[in-house]
């Protein structure tokens, strides 16, 4: 074998070993993050590698895991099989996504957090104060104009607790259906679902613009509060439905 091709096999094989081992960390500092996002502790390869906290927006994730397959990478496509924290974490979730200049796409997604995860520091009008967590569970999800193309899975509200200068609402837990509706996320839910006699849907459209089409009556497991409250929505149906519409920006947003 000639030294030319002794050289060139060399450096192919160097190549190769430098793709496999890439690290994950210097990889990180050469893509252009947001300056809302900062890792810290990231160990592993472009592959196969985690993140011991991810901060988005101010808020937390802790060992963030990922694997990536080489293979979608030939038609432009990252496949990632992600996961975030374990059950001991309050925040915590798994699930395949993939990322292409088509959008993002997910599968078997499982996702879980306290509610001052979500809110971060999102003020809500009337000194509203929020407790409870969420369990989301997204079956097939592929990003569209303006949300999404496709959509189906459900999200669990737990224990829910809204306080606000009117009053004190134990909401409990609730079973919410998530579709996708000409590209805008539809949430559905009804009696069967909530115990607070609430029927309907919210659609969220673009620009944090939302629209409601729902309606609510009482029932014993209503708060005190809640069941004083519901008379300020007009007046009832013959089936003891109070109305609830409204259209406009997401409130807080």
């Amino acid at each position: 074998m000639s030294l030319v091709k002794k050289i060139v096999i060399g450096v192919l094989i160097y190549l190769i070993f430098l793709v496999v081992l890439f690290p994950a960390q210097l990889a990180l500092s050469l893509a252009p993050l947001p300056k809302s996002v900062t890792v810290s502790g990231v160990n592993g390869t472009i592959w196969n590698g985690s993140i011991d906290n991810l901060s988005i927006q101010q808020r937390q994730l802790e060992s963030v895991q990922w694997q990536l397959s080489p293979w979608g990478l030939l038609l432009a496509t990252a496949n990632l099989d992600v996961v975030i924290g374990n059950r001991a974490t309050a925040v915590n979730g798994r699930g395949e996504v993939s990322l292409s200049m088509g959008g993002v796409n997910a599968q078997g997604l499982r996702f879980e957090a306290p509610s001052d995860f979500l809110l971060g520091n999102t003020r809500l009008p009337f000194r509203t104060k929020v407790d409870g967590s969420i369990s989301l569970f997204v079956d097939e999800l592929a990003q569209g104009t303006p949300w999404c193309e496709q959509l189906s899975g459900k999200l669990f509200v737990n224990r829910a607790q809204v306080n606000n200068q009117f009053g004190e609402y134990p909401l409990g837990d609730m079973e919410i259906g998530l579709s996708c509706i000409d590209g805008n996320v539809k949430l559905n839910s009804d009696e069967s679902m909530n115990q607070l006699g609430f029927v309907g849907s919210v659609l969220l459209k673009a620009d944090s613009q939302v629209q409601v089409s729902a309606k609510v009556k009482e029932t014993p497991q209503q708060p005190k509060d809640l069941k004083q409250a519901l008379a300020f929505l007009g007046k009832k149906d013959s089936q003891g439905y109070y109305p609830i519409s409204y259209q406009g920006r997401v409130p807080g947003l």
